[in-house]
This record gives C-alpha cells, structure tokens and sequence, in this order.
C-alpha cells in the first residue's frame, strides 16, 4: 500500500530536485516553482527533510544541492549537517566560501522544456 507520510508533492518536489546535475545548485523557490507549487519554497525544505532513506525509486535525491535565495546553506553555521552539505557540495566543485554559493555561477538553468519531458507528472 502507498505510504501516506509521501504526499503528492514530496514526490514532485523529490523527482525535481534528483534532476539537478552535479556541480549546480538550485533555491528553494526555484524547485518550489519547477515542481509546480510557486510559493511553497518551506515545503521543499519539509519535503528534503523526509526522504526516503533508500532515496526516491531507487536513486539518491542530491538534498545538499537545494539552497536558500541568498545562495547561502540554510543549516546552523558550524553544525554537523551544515559541514556535510558543505562538504558534500565541495565535493562537487561548488565553491562555498563561508556559507554562501554564487548563484551567479553554480545556480542550475534547465532546458524547461527537456526538463518537462523528464518528470514524470
């Protein structure tokens, strides 16, 4: 039976954020905005927060590449999971100095339409 704690839209917003390439990062809104929910920038946070442990349909879904509108990492400064997702980014060449990314430079740009015909709804 389907598991009811992964609504419809964890499921887009899971499927969206596995299509951002290594290397690039995107924001809340902006996952919020592909995933067809505009203005549910905090659901996506809530969402990455309950992923599967196994990923979503067998494939990891990158969390550490979804940051916030300043291009900064969201998580507590010097916290466990705020050096993971630095690490985790740098492992990636994207440069972190601080908390903050260059959204100018690391900020994913989709083909909207390739990218419509990869999602699954």
């Amino acid at each position: 039976m389907h598991d009811c704690s992964y609504s419809v839209s964890h499921i887009r917003i899971w499927q969206t954020v596995q299509k951002i390439p290594a290397g690039k990062v995107a924001t809340y809104g902006q996952i919020a905005d592909l995933a067809g929910l505009p203005g549910r920038a905090r659901l996506v946070g809530k969402a990455l927060g309950k992923v599967p442990d196994g990923g979503w349909q067998g494939q990891m879904v990158p969390w550490f590449r979804v940051i916030n509108s300043q291009g900064k990492i969201s998580l507590a400064v010097g916290s466990d999971a705020f050096e993971r997702q630095k690490q985790l980014l740098q492992d990636e060449q994207v440069v972190v100095i601080g908390a903050r990314i260059r959204l100018a430079e690391f900020q994913w740009q989709p083909d909207l339409a390739e990218l419509l015909f990869h999602l699954d709804y």
